[in-house]
């Protein structure tokens, strides 16, 4: 088995705050001591959404922990779901039916275990245990915190200081998600940094039930491929697991040099002395567009085979950097994977990359457009997300 110090520098890499070291460190010398794998919490947020490389980032973490031969119980929040997490949001959430919870855990599940391991894994429903609280439990259970310490959450101090409402029921969120720690008797939860104030309420709500709290482990929030923003597909600037393996490579490669070591730290599972090395090109000088070629090789190859990893690498080589490409060219955004060239030629209009349809076949027949570097004969070509179109010998589209 593996170091309790070797598993401490795995399980915190990248990681934004651990609460605390000390105690993690202490929970893994027992475990590998006793041959005992630690119940690690991971709660399931039903809204189920689509997962792309941020939401990844704790599952990484999840995968990790299970590679270093721990178990994982996945908390499906179907009791909680009917409150909604009030985190982050400027009013109260809609509440989800039974129906809707029990839809998007499916639909979660589905998606999750295409990373972590789902033999290593116990799924629980929080109903399980706090729908059997009665209303005597639940006043104690409300007895153990205070509403001082519940506006602590910026979220309902915002709200507070504001004059925006807040539900009684509100309250107790925060209160159920941390008595799962309770129920599930978890050694450590995992988190991002907009779930603080849970998840320590779970280590507080342990220590008054007179169980060993769990450590909390905090993973920061990942930036797109902007490297501005959060990454979100409502603001487009995304990388999903399940998209093609040639979309994943390209977008990979558009992140800021800035954020080659932080890629590599949340969305990948290269090991901490690697990434050092990583550091250590980069301050040596070496030209980031190659560590970059390296890491959209490891996180393409996390979510697609081998043959599609190398495939999407020689289609990028191909299209994108050869010299005669210009690394800024204008997009085109179209709603289909796959369109045929004739569909679009009245955006190629309007872009002035041609006069007229007229002249686009003309210039078709002379050998005068490709797409990613080879000639076509025909509008009738299909064109492709990540596609170049080159016009002549110095217009260009990329098809996105």
């Amino acid at each position: 088995m593996i170091s309790a110090k070797e598993q401490l520098r795995i399980i915190t890499k990248g990681a934004s705050m651990v609460v605390n070291e000390e105690e993690l460190l202490k929970k893994l010398e027992n475990s590998v001591a006793n041959d005992r794998p630690l119940n690690v919490k991971f709660g399931m947020d039903p809204s189920a959404p689509d997962i792309h490389l941020g939401h990844a980032v704790l599952l990484r973490k999840v995968r990790q922990m299970q590679e270093l031969g721990h178990r994982v119980t996945i908390v499906i929040g179907d009791f909680t779901g009917k409150i909604g997490d009030p985190t982050g949001k400027s009013k109260t959430r809609n509440a989800l039916s039974s129906e809707q919870v029990m839809e998007n855990a499916k639909t979660y599940c589905d998606q999750i275990f295409n990373i972590i391991d789902r033999d290593k894994c116990d799924v629980r429903f929080n109903s399980e245990w706090l729908s059997k609280l009665n209303f005597e439990d639940v006043i104690k259970l409300a007895s153990t915190t205070t509403v001082a310490r519940m506006l602590e959450r910026d979220d309902f101090t915002n709200r507070y200081d504001n004059n925006i409402p807040i539900s009684l029921h509100e309250f107790f969120y925060p209160l159920m998600q941390a008595y799962d720690s309770v129920a599930i008797n978890a050694d450590i939860e995992l988190g991002g940094t907009d779930q603080t104030f849970n998840v320590l309420m779970g280590r507080n709500l342990q220590k008054h039930f007179g169980k060993e709290q769990q450590v909390a482990i905090f993973m920061p929030l990942l930036e797109g491929i902007d490297g501005v923003e959060k990454m979100s597909k409502s603001l487009g600037n995304y990388i999903g697991i399940d998209e093609p393996a040639k979309v994943c490579f390209k977008k990979v490669m558009e992140i800021p040099d800035n954020m080659i070591i932080k890629y590599f730290e949340l969305a990948t599972d290269v090991h901490p002395d690697d990434i050092c090395k990583i550091k250590e090109r980069m301050a040596d000088g070496e030209n980031p567009k190659n560590i970059k070629l390296e890491l959209a090789r490891e996180i393409t190859n996390l979510y697609h085979s081998a043959d599609e990893t190398k495939a999407a690498e020689e289609f990028f080589v191909q299209a994108f950097t050869n010299k005669d490409i210009p690394d800024d060219i204008d997009e085109l955004k179209i709603e289909e994977e796959a369109i045929l060239l004739r569909d679009i030629i009245h955006n190629l209009v309007d872009m002035q990359l041609v006069a007229s349809a007229s002249e686009l076949r003309r210039m078709i027949e002379q050998g005068g457009v490709r797409v990613n570097n080879e000639k076509i004969d025909s509008i009738g070509k299909i064109v492709k997300k990540s596609d170049v179109i080159r016009i002549g010998k110095k217009k260009f589209i990329r098809i996105s």
